[in-house]
This record gives structure tokens, C-alpha cells and sequence, in this order.
């Protein structure tokens, strides 16, 4: 796994043994980045369920200005801080070590809005509903963020209507897709 474009461009990044994190690919994270690209200068990212980061840092080496990393596997942040002083990106970043909606709930407290939220639960465990329940009335979003949801080619998202968002587009890919949403207007 490596970053694939910007200032860390070519460099490797680390990820922890086991079952516990599911990195995403690197040819997923380019088609991701390739469709966001545009919108990454000077931006505030958050990624959620962050694993070894690489969203986040990939986020940082094209350009955005904040990348905050929720991750609750203390090896899991660990390797997100040896990667962030890997690529020299960690004066742009905020790592969190606990679960996410606890971090969530730090993250208003202290201010934090955000024009991107990217997060890769463990699939099929209903995380991604909870989050963007919480998200729907949260100062952390305004009209223009986007919410990209990485999960299960069987997950639906059916409810989002009524929870006060629409789709904006969706991309299927061979194992899992991404859903990018956004509040309603």
C-alpha cells in the first residue's frame, strides 16, 4: 500500500498485522481520489474507522489543509503516527484513539466542521446508519460536506432520505462501493 499521488507521492505505508483493519486498495483509493481530486485543496477531512490511515494521508498529500484519523485499535494509531512521520504529514493531522462516536462528540466540542467525512466501518454491522444519524443534526457538516461511505456491495441505504440526505452518486466496484451523500437543501 502506498500513497499515490501529491507530496508523499510513490511512499510506503504500513498497516497491522490481522483481521482487524481492511485496507483499501490502492487502485479503489485512485478511483476515489481521482473523482474528489478538485475539492481536496485546502479542505478538512475526517476519517473514520481509519485503520492505517492511508485515506486520510492520501487526503493530506493532495492538498488538504486537515486530516483527522478516528481509529480505536491502539496498534492501528500507532501505525497511522509512523506513517503520518513517514510522509512528513503530521503537522496536518489529528490522530484520535477511541471509538468513533466518542470522538464524534470531541470533535464538536472543540469546534471541528468538515467539508469531506470518509469512513470504512466493518461491513455490515449497521456503523455507517448510526454515523450518519448523528451526522444529520451535527455541527460537524455544513450544506456542502460530503459524506463518502465505504461498504458492502449488499448494504443499503434506503433510509437516508429520511434522515435528511440524498445520494450524489455511488461507485461499484467488484467486491464493495463507495456512497457519497450530502445534506439535503
Amino acid at each position: 500500500m502506498r500513497v499515490i499521488a501529491g507530496k508523499a507521492r510513490r511512499l510506503a505505508l504500513k498497516t497491522i498485522e490481522g483481521q482487524d483493519t481492511r485496507p483499501t486498495t490502492d487502485r479503489i483509493k485512485e478511483t476515489l481520489f481521482n473523482m474528489i481530486q478538485g475539492d481536496m485543496p485546502g479542505c478538512c477531512f475526517l476519517d473514520l474507522f481509519s485503520g492505517s490511515g492511508a485515506i486520510g494521508i492520501e487526503a493530506l498529500s493532495r492538498g488538504a489543509e486537515l486530516a483527522v484519523m478516528l481509529e480505536q485499535n491502539p496498534r492501528a494509531a500507532e501505525c497511522i503516527r509512523e506513517n503520518l512521520k513517514t510522509t512528513k504529514l503530521e503537522d496536518n493531522a489529528i490522530v484520535m484513539n477511541c471509538d468513533v462516536m466518542t470522538g464524534l462528540g470531541r470533535l464538536e466540542e472543540k469546534g471541528h466542521v468538515f467539508d469531506f467525512i470518509f469512513m470504512d466501518p466493518p461491513y455490515d454491522a449497521g456503523w455507517e446508519k448510526r454515523v450518519l444519524q448523528y451526522l444529520a443534526d451535527s455541527p460537524l457538516i455544513h450544506e456542502d460536506t460530503t459524506i463518502i461511505v465505504e461498504a458492502s456491495l449488499d448494504t443499503t441505504f434506503d433510509y437516508l432520505e429520511e434522515m435528511g440526505y440524498g445520494i450524489i452518486r455511488e461507485k461499484v466496484y467488484k467486491t464493495n462501493k463507495h456512497v457519497f451523500a450530502a445534506r439535503k437543501e
